[in-house]
């Protein structure tokens, strides 16, 4: 029996050993010395821009392997989704998966120029984050129940942004304007940045934002911010109410971010992939870093998020299906 139980902890501690070295040794074995490049659908200056600069960053000063982030924003991530799709399948281009392009994008374009799952092989989920309900600093709502007064007072309704169709903010202001009762004129941005500044400036009325997206507009005071969209306040921000607090329950959603290769990248080559993007996220001052601005860093296996993006396509594409909106 004690030979049997010594023999189990010698397999385990080497095991152990072996999953330590491969994370340890992530740059020496990761990939030739030729740059990966990791293309997001979005405009730089957005969370999904910052917060994958700060990973990319923790990944080339871990394994010294130079990692690239490059923004090709335009068709709800279609752009961006494609040019990947299309890239050799060798673990040098990688697309930056997300709750819109990889899940929602199915059921709003009948004829989407890519398969989420059958172009693409799952590396590893990232992180995500809830939304906040921002309107402009002059704007006369103070609180969710005088935006949805506002909406019913105002002649052809308010507008309100997104970072593309698609989008959380797509799905999540149209959900708004169902439960309040009124048409609303839909505003799609190539990314969260332009989408946050023109809340900031009035030129829409209202916004479902990421805190790192707009957070220069609300320190300058520029935007109002009136509830998020998760089940609990943030901890960045715990004063701010969620929806459900200020009367619209089941109103959550969150928006979250991945890694994908083309399909036939090697599964050695995405094994590797794996280990050095999760052990980047999982860093200290990474995750700091995103809880500090909203966000929540969450890492799995490539099966784990391959059964996730499947799983997210059904959830959003009943509720992209009962909103009754299309691609635009």
């Amino acid at each position: 029996m004690q030979r049997h139980l010594s023999r189990i902890l010698v397999i385990a501690a080497a095991a152990i050993a072996a999953l330590a070295f491969a994370l340890g040794n992530a740059g020496a074995e990761l990939l030739d010395n030729r740059p990966i490049t990791v293309v997001i659908p979005f405009t730089p200056g957005a969370s999904s821009d910052t917060f994958q600069r700060l990973v990319a960053k923790r990944v080339t000063e871990d394994t010294g392997q130079n990692v690239i982030v490059e923004s090709r924003p335009g068709g709800g991530g279609t752009v961006a989704a494609v040019a990947v799709k299309r890239a050799l399948p060798d673990g040098h281009t990688l697309f930056q998966a997300n709750s819109g392009a990889n899940a929602a994008n199915v059921a709003l374009f009948p004829s989407l120029p890519y398969d989420p799952v059958k172009d693409f092989a799952p590396i590893t989920l990232m992180w995500s984050f809830p939304s906040l309900l921002v309107v402009p600093a002059n704007s006369p709502a103070k609180s969710v129940a005088d935006l949805a007064a506002y909406a019913k007072a105002k002649p052809g309704g308010l507008s309100y942004g997104s970072q593309g169709n698609g989008s959380s903010g797509h799905l999540l202001g149209a959900m708004f304007a169902r439960q309040v009762g009124v048409p609303m004129v839909h505003v799609p941005y190539r990314g969260a940045g332009p989408a946050a500044l023109d809340v900031a400036t009035g030129r829409i009325d209202f916004l479902f934002v990421s805190y790192a997206s707009v957070l220069p507009h609300v320190l300058s005071g520029k935007v109002r911010v009136l509830a998020v969209t998760s089940r609990k306040r943030l901890t960045a921000l715990p004063q701010i109410i969620t929806m459900a607090e200020a009367g619209y329950p089941d109103f959550e959603m969150e928006t979250w971010f991945g890694l994908v290769a083309p399909a036939g990248t090697p599964a050695p080559v995405i094994a590797k992939l794996n280990a050095a993007f999760v052990r980047a996220v999982r860093t200290p001052e990474v995750v700091k870093q995103m809880i500090d601005q909203g966000a929540e860093p969450a890492t799995d296996t490539p099966q784990e998020f391959a059964a996730y993006i499947d799983a997210e396509i059904k959830r959003l594409g009943t509720i992209v299906t009962t909103l009754g909106i299309k691609g635009e």
